[in-house]
């Protein structure tokens, strides 16, 4: 057997006691990351947590703000023609007056008349339902006229001879386009 160096047993000694030196002091560190993780996992799980009820809370306002919307859509379709309606009110009564009327004169008939044709053409302005008129003369426009024929003119081609019906619009958009008769080419 050879013979241990008691220098090389020393130095195997404080080996030994510096790898059990590690050994214990691993749990601390370990035990250290341990509670440094279970810490910041804590803190991660409270952010996801806060993060999720941020998250619950503006889908449930963005779905409420939706739903109002869509009510709010409905509603408005429901009553679109709700001042329209009130505003052709005065124009029914004045029909029905007249109707009431059974001993009245061909000139009464005809004031009743002209004042209702009043009533509702000032109904229909206050709802911006204007008319289209075209002047005779003026040029066609295809986007507000109809043209019913063609016929030959002294006034230059493709302008209003007659005016058939008028054409109404409203917000700039053609409910109905004026019925005309336009020149023919020369």
């Amino acid at each position: 057997m050879s013979e241990t160096n008691p220098n090389q047993a020393d130095s195997t000694f404080t080996n030994n006691q510096s790898i059990e030196e590690m050994l214990i002091s691993q749990p601390t560190d370990a035990s250290d990351a341990l509670s440094l993780a279970q810490t910041e996992l804590a803190e991660l799980q409270a952010k996801s947590a806060e993060l999720a009820d941020q998250f619950l809370r503006a889908k449930a306002e963005a779905d409420n703000a939706r739903r109002r919307a869509e009510e709010e859509i409905s509603k408005a379709r429901k009553f679109a023609v709700e001042a329209f309606a009130e505003s052709l009110l005065p124009v029914a009564d004045s029909l029905e007056a007249g109707l009431i009327l059974e001993d009245a004169s061909a000139e009464q008939i005809r004031e009743g008349a002209q004042a209702t044709l009043r009533q509702l053409l000032a109904a229909l302005e206050r709802n911006k339902v204007l008319p289209i008129n075209p002047a005779i003369g003026s040029k066609f426009d295809p986007h507000q006229h109809q043209a019913i024929s063609v016929v030959p003119s002294e006034l230059e081609t493709n302008a209003v001879v007659t005016l058939l019906q008028k054409g109404y619009s409203i917000a700039e958009r053609v409910l109905r386009p004026a019925l005309v008769i336009v020149a023919a080419p020369k």
